[in-house]
């Protein structure tokens, strides 16, 4: 329990005179679907589920009614697994094809990426040890994308994945789960029909060295329709499935799509007979408004798993930056990003509240193992970057992480008070 006075315990009861309402993603959403878990159709966990316990917790309807949320008891150990072994993994294949994958992934949209991260290729070799690190202690998702590097190291993320796994005997399917690649295809201006999706993804098979000439995860990036070009997402989702009915992929996904759009896919591919495995969406505690909490609903309607994208604000949470007295920032434009949402978030309470939390866990946790287990504890996997061993090696540490009901809470609340970051002018509604 926080000490009486504390700023967690202030929070708390602040949430708790204010109504205020704990969504996750096995939370239930009015009378109507009191007592739901997450339905998966055709998918599991792979853990054993104790039945729903009801946690009082106040809820405000129409300014006034209160009632009760229910909590599965075994979602507040969710991350609790033996260092090395990640034994937690979710089934995003289906029933009969299974395709495992860790509770918590690893970015690679810095390997390659100049602009953002100064990439060069001498950090090849401290990017070979994150992907043994990952693996190593049970990570086996890594999201990428064929636009994944800048200029002349266009591709270099998959080029790189694809080295790495061969040095680990990882070339195709001769260990089942091993490992989860997990690409998004670019909507390119050129890429116009169902073909030349196909034609993508059989490239970034062949970047990634892959004899099996399949991949884990094939993703559509953004969504064309979201400025106004239908016709081009139209025959690329058809070439997603395309190559979901060859077998060039494993599994479907989208990214940066919104509830009604997802919905509306969804329907479309069903009718085809083509599961959507997951969805990514830009998620942290710095991004956290309605359209998430949508986003987390309809897909747990859906059967539909949530991948949490830049889940550390573009490490803004990390802890590593502050904008007070001889406080650091970040080069370029993460640094403006930084004077615009850092403020806030302290003065909104919320980096103080990750602090207290993360000192009641001794002194090897801290703001990132926080900001991570959020995203874990909010019900989706989250797939924060990691450009050297030692920032693998703390965003490892929020597995071992448990946040509890409360706490989730806490932070729910101080994020919706915090200033939010941008969100991507490419998603869709």
């Amino acid at each position: 329990m926080a000490p009486e006075g504390s700023l967690f315990s202030k929070v708390l009861d602040l949430c708790r005179t204010g109504g205020m309402v704990v969504r996750t993603r096995f939370a239930s959403k009015g009378k109507k679907n009191a007592g739901k878990t997450c339905r998966r159709p055709g998918r599991d966990l792979n853990t054993s589920r104790e039945p729903t316990q009801t946690r009082a917790v106040p809820r405000r309807r129409n300014g006034a009614e209160f009632g009760s949320l229910s909590w599965p008891s075994w979602l507040a150990g969710m991350t609790k697994a033996k260092k090395g072994e990640g034994k937690e993994r979710i089934n995003i294949g289906t029933k009969e094809n299974p395709l495992y994958v860790s509770r918590m992934g690893a970015g690679t949209w810095a390997w390659g990426n100049r602009l953002l991260f100064g990439y060069s290729p001498e950090q090849d070799d401290e990017l070979e040890k994150v992907f043994n690190c990952c693996l190593d202690n049970g990570v086996n998702l890594f999201d990428t994308g064929d636009s994944y590097g800048t200029g002349k190291f266009n591709g270099r993320a998959e080029i790189l994945l694809g080295e790495f796994s061969g040095r680990r005997g990882i070339t195709g399917d001769e260990c089942p789960n091993a490992i989860c690649v997990a690409t998004k295809l670019a909507a390119y201006p050129w890429r116009l029909t169902r073909k030349s999706m196909v034609k993508a993804i059989k490239s970034s098979v062949d970047r990634l060295g892959r004899t099996c000439g399949s991949l884990e995860l094939g993703q559509m990036h953004w969504s064309p329709a979201a400025y106004g070009l239908q016709f081009q997402e139209d025959a690329l989702l058809d070439g997603l499935a395309d190559a979901y009915e060859k077998g060039l992929i494993k599994a479907v996904g989208l990214s940066n799509y919104g509830p009604k759009s997802l919905q509306s896919i969804h329907r479309k591919f069903s009718a085809r007979g083509v599961p959507i495995g997951t969805l990514q969406v830009q998620f942290s505690l710095l991004s956290y408004q309605d359209y998430q909490r949508e986003v987390l609903d309809v897909c747990q309607d859906l059967g539909v798993t949530v991948i949490a994208y830049s889940p550390l604000c573009l490490g803004l949470l990390s802890g590593k930056y502050s904008v007070g007295d001889g406080g650091k920032l970040p080069e370029g434009p993460r640094g403006f990003l930084a004077r615009q949402l850092l403020p806030e978030a302290e003065a909104a309470g919320l980096l103080p509240l990750m602090r207290e939390i993360a000192s009641q866990r001794g002194p090897d946790v801290g703001l990132p193992q926080i900001a991570l287990g959020w995203c874990i504890a909010k019900g989706t996997v989250p797939i924060p970057g990691a450009r050297t061993l030692a920032q693998c090696q703390d965003n490892i540490k929020a597995l071992s992480i448990s946040l509890s009901p409360e706490e989730v809470q806490a932070l729910d609340s101080a994020a919706g008070q915090a200033k939010s970051t941008l969100q991507n002018s490419m998603r869709s509604m």
